[in-house]
């Protein structure tokens, strides 16, 4: 969390110890997975275990996020001050719980309606959204941002380097951060810079992808969420995605609190004025204490806050001591974790990567973690990014997967799936935590083809001069025996078979206007395979004409089309006497 929100306390503080009863009550109701005791978070207090299905690197970076609980009260309007209280009467609106900044709210708001759209089935509510910005930065630091979105002022979270934190080397070169050593959260939404790499999105319009723009932050928080086909209208999927956006179980708790409160009520207020959070995760006041041993040196102190008491417990081993102790020998070196030991990645033996628009790939990455040595590192996350002006993506809807290498070292991507952008594209596989070479592989997609086209129906086309065709020309094209839909082709009336040029006499077609055209372009087979031309009509020359019919893929069809006067030569039979019978007549 950035230090600089210890400048301002939140009004209902005190109400912090009271709302810890509920979370206790909410975690056993609705937090499946829940752990006793230890709650705290993973670099200092333990945090719970992995999310089954997560991408295995939260969105923060496990970073440390604010405590402080809503209060009990609904925020929905009080009566009038007239009136007097009685018990369970909610509390007037403006002590900040629930006032939501304007401009803030709005995002969540078009974040929610953006996914509402694009991925129906998530039911991402803003509510969710507006819990995550409370617990993670007050509401973009009580809502100071411009009119366009950005915070006034950078929301930093503290350096990664692994000194009471995770450590997660420099992903960005300092672009987001400012640190060229180790990331560090950033934004209203706090995403650390190697998840906002692959999960930023533009959600004001602007043309970029900006963590300290809260519509930019939102609406990539929304995607974040509703990724890995979860449905968060389900208590389990809730649970695992914001599990996967903060790996705690005191986390989880906190941000569930937020969201029912808010799904009671809510109302905006002036950008600036929104309050504060004053209780962090990192400074000793979390509503659960971890059993861990007390860290070595004093918590970091929020500007403006007083430094806290030197513990007056024993450090860490590897630590100063206790004063007046003598001095312990350091500890020895950990052993490197898997990730540590990756050198470099290579090509597992992916082959050639082609596919047409709208199939599945055949074909899929595979990437190899090896040592200096070359030796295979099993247990390392693999991240695959597709980049590139295809609209392709992997099994599931998403540009990013994570993989976990297996014991000989390898991680095997999903299967892409091609979209209906023709074109080259690139996956680069990289290693999540460090930055040796990534690997890319180029893949490409190919246009929908047809190998076979075939008439529907095997009645002679035939008109007479200056007529038109009784019926139209319809054909089937098939790819490899199975229908091939969406498929381009052209329709040419031709001079002859050795001269596929386009005829200037003979049948025809017509355009909108009426006017006479032999050729037709852009045409496309539906979703059965089924392509119908358009009515042919003939002009006042005879004979035997061709029609000859092509698509993308070879597939080529010539259709005879024949023009001859009317047949005169039989004649015709007599039609009955209409006269009387002599022998009527008397």
């Amino acid at each position: 969390m950035a230090a600089h929100f210890g400048r301002r306390l939140r009004k209902g503080a005190a109400t912090t110890a009271v709302a810890a009863a509920a979370v206790a009550a909410l975690s056993a109701s609705q937090a499946p997975g829940a752990t006793g005791g230890d709650h705290g978070r993973q670099a200092a207090a333990g945090a719970s275990a992995p999310v089954p299905g997560a991408d295995g690197n939260s969105a923060t970076g496990n970073s440390p996020y604010y405590t402080d609980l809503p209060p009990l009260n609904s925020p929905n309007p009080s009566p009038s001050p007239s009136s007097t209280p009685s018990a369970g009467t909610p509390v007037p609106q403006g002590d900040g719980e629930a006032g939501i900044p304007a401009t803030v709210l709005d995002a969540y708001k078009k974040a929610e309606a953006e996914l509402r759209s694009s991925k129906p089935e998530c039911n991402l509510p803003w509510q969710l959204l507006a819990a995550i910005g409370e617990v993670e930065s007050g509401q973009a630091d009580g809502g100071r941002v411009s009119a366009d979105g950005t915070t006034l002022t950078p929301i930093l979270g503290p350096v990664l380097d692994g000194n009471g934190f995770a450590l997660i080397k420099d992903t960005d070169h300092g672009a987001y951060d400012g640190s060229a050593l180790y990331d560090r959260a950033v934004g209203p939404m706090q995403f650390i810079p190697s998840t906002w790499a692959w999960a930023g999105r533009d959600g004001n319009g602007d043309g970029k992808k900006d963590p300290n723009n809260v519509y930019d932050a939102a609406l990539a928080a929304g995607h974040y969420l509703c990724r890995n086909g979860w449905d968060l209208s389900r208590q389990a999927d809730l649970s695992s995605a914001i599990l996967s956006y903060n790996n705690s179980q005191d986390y989880l708790n906190t941000v569930l609190s937020w969201l029912e409160y808010y799904r009671t009520g809510g109302h905006s207020v002036p950008d600036g004025t929104g309050g504060l959070p004053s209780h962090r995760s990192d400074d000793g006041t979390a509503h659960t204490q971890s059993p861990s041993p007390t860290p070595s040196g004093p918590p970091k102190a929020k500007p403006g806050s007083k430094p806290h008491p030197k513990p007056s417990t024993p450090a860490k081993p590897g630590g100063s001591g206790s004063p007046g102790t003598p001095s312990k020998p350091p500890t020895p070196t950990p052993t490197p974790t898997p990730t540590d030991t990756v050198d470099h990645l290579e090509n597992a033996g992916t082959p050639q990567l082609t596919a047409m628009a709208g199939d599945t790939f055949t074909e899929r990455i595979s990437t190899r973690a090896a040592t200096k040595l070359g030796g295979a590192v099993a247990k390392v996350r693999i991240r695959f990014t597709i980049s590139g002006g295809t609209d392709t993506t992997f099994t599931g809807g998403e540009s990013v997967a994570t993989v976990v290498t297996d014991a000989r070292g390898v991680a095997l991507a999903p299967a892409l799936q091609a979209g209906e952008k023709t074109g080259d594209f690139k996956v680069t596989a990289t290693v999540v935590g460090r930055s040796p070479k990534g690997v890319d592989y180029t893949a490409t997609v190919t246009p929908r083809a047809a190998d076979t086209l075939a008439r529907t129906s095997d009645t002679p086309l035939t008109c007479t001069p200056g007529g038109e065709f009784a019926d139209q020309v319809q054909v089937k094209a098939t790819y490899r025996g199975a229908v091939a839909d969406k498929v381009a082709a052209t329709a040419t009336l031709t001079k002859s078979l050795l001269d596929p040029s386009e005829n200037d006499q003979g049948p025809y077609f017509k355009d909108a206007k009426g006017k006479t055209v032999r050729t037709l372009t852009g045409l496309q087979t539906d979703a059965k395979g089924l392509l119908t031309l358009p009515k042919l009509y003939a002009d006042d020359t005879t004979g035997t004409f061709l029609l000859r019919i092509t698509t993308t893929g070879g597939a080529v069809l010539t259709v005879e089309l024949k023009v001859a006067a009317a047949d005169t030569s039989a004649s015709p039979t007599p039609s009955p006497s209409t006269s009387p019978s002599p022998s009527a007549s008397s």
